[in-house]
């Protein structure tokens, strides 16, 4: 088992003694111990950490981010398949968030651009809740580096099961515009809220975005698909920003497997513009449903 080791900062050039001394190791992580290698190097009186992959997993997480870049276009919940991936490499938590929240970004930009050339949205309109939501996703990617996610782990099943069935059973779930039952400024503290908890937390934000915009805003689930893009767009990239500030992103393999996030947006956008709700609405509850049983399982393994 790989182990996360941490050495404290030094203000004079230290002992080989007192070094040896002030190692601890504060976690373990799943995976296969040849994955991760922690190597230490000295700049002036500074200790830092090195995280090390194994040169196979880059290909192999590019590959699984074609896959997830195509789902996540369409109905979101790549996540389900990355995570779990990035944590079996050995990644540390907010490490795994960080670099995630670069690929997943990357694919996002695609994925908005060819929606809003489709004309599923226009940009000046949304700019506030594109705010809003770049804002609340910056506040919770600060919070989550001081703080556990654990009370969200017990709650984002129930909120997931019920954005599922909702999904399943109303009649406004499809590609029909309807009258709105709140106004766009009135939506603004539910789009910074859901920014807030993509940037603390993450999983489900698609559909949470896809399931308000229809069900509160009256766009039809194939218009709300494309401007969730352009929401989840802006809390991955402040959500980004903040992780980047705080050292938290492993920047190779997150471009390489942004460029995999890149190829699956370019499928996933053709095929959600082409079949629209037929499409979109079973893989939305699917993604809802298994987000939901990852999520319980997780809780009750831990």
């Amino acid at each position: 088992m790989p182990r996360f080791i941490v050495i404290a900062p030094v203000r004079a050039r230290p002992s080989v003694a007192w070094t040896l001394k002030e190692k601890r190791v504060i976690g373990r992580f799943s995976g296969d111990s040849k994955v991760v290698r922690l190597t230490h190097k000295r700049h002036g009186a500074q200790m830092h950490e090195t995280f090390v992959l194994a040169p196979w997993l880059y290909p192999a997480l590019t590959s699984l981010a074609v896959l997830t870049g195509c789902i996540d276009a369409i109905a979101g919940g790549g996540g389900l398949l990355t995570i779990p991936a990035m944590i079996y490499a050995g990644l540390p938590p907010h490490l795994m968030l960080g670099t995630n929240k670069l690929q997943s970004g990357m694919g996002a930009t695609v994925a908005t651009t060819r929606y809003h050339r489709a004309g599923l949205f226009a940009l000046r309109p949304n700019l506030p809740a594109t705010i809003a939501a770049f804002l609340g996703a910056g506040a919770g990617a600060l919070v989550i580096q001081h703080f556990d996610a654990h009370v969200l782990r017990l709650v984002v099943p129930l909120l997931l099961m019920g954005a599922a069935l909702y999904t399943l059973l109303s009649p406004r779930m499809d590609d029909t515009p309807r009258q709105p039952r709140i106004s766009e400024r009135t939506y603004l503290p539910i789009a910074g809220g859901i920014g807030f908890y993509d940037g603390f937390f993450g999983p489900g934000t698609g559909q949470f975005f896809a399931a308000t915009l229809v069900a509160l805003r009256g766009l039809g689930l194939t218009r709300a698909t494309g401007l969730t893009k352009l929401l989840n767009l802006a809390s991955n990239v402040a959500s980004l920003i903040v992780f980047a500030l705080g050292g938290q992103v492993i920047w190779l393999l997150g471009v390489c497997m942004g460029a995999g996030s890149m190829v699956g947006a370019l499928i996933g956008t053709r095929l959600a513009t082409r079949y629209g709700a037929a499409l979109i609405r079973p893989l939305l509850v699917t993604a809802s449903l298994l987000l939901t049983g990852k999520l319980i399982w997780s809780w009750f393994a831990n």
